[in-house]
């Protein structure tokens, strides 16, 4: 979200004493200085009710002058590849100081708290759940502050009830996991809502018009959801230095401009050791004096700590924009491939892992006259070696070589949601596996998400 908001004001105040929080988090960054706001209402920097992540861990707490309460998890949750799921249970009439708030992460009862300041029995929150304003995303005394920056889905608010996470998720039979209900049998009494259920709408679905509306900034859909979790680009897997910037649910990534060559844009979350996948990227970039590559590595853990060339490695190739050759396995580079790539041209790759064979497209054409679906024919394929599944297989990459330049390289990939950046796709190709990718698909291949990973990899 990071500068987008959701607000809304109250026209009265409900129940204070007893409500449910239920909602789905994508992290695009881990909170290790600034917090990031989830949903509070406020009257100033010291007097507000907030729930917030707070270098990590997850944070209800109430300050009017002084603590009324705080209850923080030692836990720290830094996973940036999937989704987290939190229930807050405020019901301050229990008898026993440690039911009166009560924070679940997927599914489990936090029980090793950093911060365990219980509310007083029968106390009232003085501003949540009051006829004031609201937000999620920011704090509510000086929006957009302390902005969230992710993704988030199915948020639920419950006034007046008291609810475990079991009534909003349940452990998956097969594997273990945690998974979402997406129709929880729930009350929602007087203020409460159910927002962001299909997409990025803030149209209640509980039944009790309680609408909200975006505060500021711009709420993108996503496909990426807990159901099914879609590739990004990964914060986690950077160098020491000149380490790049990420936004927009981290499909974004800016290069750092800092001296020395080869600098990192940054892998996926997911990677691949079979079948076959589809992305798509956008680059803004200087041609007079960078070397972008977009590629393929196995090799990305090691290449992302030195931000040496990663084609000089074996297990990555790359599609160069200044030249428009591909180079890999330290090999240099390969002939039939010199279509240059220039600012705002979209750069297909299509990886087949079952045939090892890369192919590269640019504006909806394959280059080399590529037949992406020939199998293990390959016609104007890139030949690559087998994943190396001791690095977990092979992922999506960028990097400059940005030497004799100031002006930073930007990469929006799509991975199957439909946008570069903000950009929405401007018409939407053939997919017929439930993601938006501006060119068709080809046959076979599929966007990089949990689902196809499972069914198809």
């Amino acid at each position: 979200m990071a500068s987008t908001y959701l607000s809304k004001t109250f026209g009265q105040a409900g129940n204070r004493r007893t409500f449910t929080i239920s909602y789905w988090i994508k992290m695009g960054v881990v909170s290790t200085g600034a917090d990031q706001a989830i949903m509070g209402a406020a009257q100033d920097g010291s007097n507000s009710d907030d729930l917030y992540i707070h270098t990590g861990r997850l944070n209800f707490s109430g300050y009017y002058g002084s603590t009324a309460y705080i209850v923080r998890t030692t836990a720290k949750y830094r996973d940036l590849s999937g989704w987290y799921h939190h229930v807050i249970r405020f019901d301050t009439t229990q008898s026993t100081a440690s039911d009166r708030v009560r924070l679940y992460v997927n599914g489990e009862l936090q029980t090793a708290l950093d911060e365990n300041t219980y509310p007083s029995q029968n106390l009232e929150t003085t501003y949540f759940n009051t006829a004031r304003l609201h937000t999620i995303g920011s704090i509510a005394h000086s929006t957009p502050n302390l902005p969230f920056n992710g993704s988030m889905s199915h948020f639920h608010f419950c006034d007046g009830y008291s609810y475990g996470a079991d009534s909003f998720g349940e452990t998956d039979s097969t594997t273990g996991e945690w998974k979402i209900k997406t129709s929880p049998s729930v009350s929602y009494g007087t203020n409460g809502f159910f927002i962001l259920k299909d997409g990025n709408s803030v149209t209640d679905q509980s039944g009790q018009s309680n609408n909200w509306a975006v505060g500021g900034g711009t709420l993108t859909k996503t496909e990426d959801c807990p159901s099914n979790v879609f590739a990004t680009l990964n914060p986690l897997n950077v160098p020491t230095s000149n380490q790049p910037t990420f936004s927009n649910g981290n499909t974004t990534s800016i290069t750092n401009t800092g001296s020395g060559s080869y600098k990192w844009g940054g892998c996926t979350t997911l990677g691949m050791t079979s079948g076959k996948f589809y992305c798509e990227a956008k680059a803004t970039i200087d041609n007079t004096y960078s070397r972008n590559v977009i590629g393929i590595t196995g090799d990305s853990a090691n290449l992302a700590r030195t931000n040496g060339s990663i084609l000089n490695t074996t297990h990555s190739w790359g599609y160069y924009s200044s030249n428009g050759s591909v180079a890999g396995n330290g090999s240099g580079d390969l002939s039939g491939f010199s279509t240059a790539y220039v600012t705002n041209d979209i750069i297909m790759m299509a990886l087949d892992l079952d045939n090892n064979k890369l192919y590269f497209g640019r504006n909806g054409t394959w280059l080399n006259s590529g037949v992406p679906t020939s199998g293990n024919t390959g016609t104007g394929a890139v030949s690559i070696i087998a994943a190396d599944t001791t690095n977990d297989g092979a992922y999506f990459f960028a990097q400059t070589d940005d030497t004799g330049t100031t002006s930073p390289s930007k990469f929006d990939f799509n991975f199957g949601n439909g946008f570069f950046g903000t950009t929405a796709i401007s018409s939407a190709g053939s997919n017929g596996n439930g993601s938006l990718f501006e060119y068709d698909v080809p046959s076979g291949y599929y966007a990089l998400n949990t689902k196809n990973i499972n069914t198809y990899g």
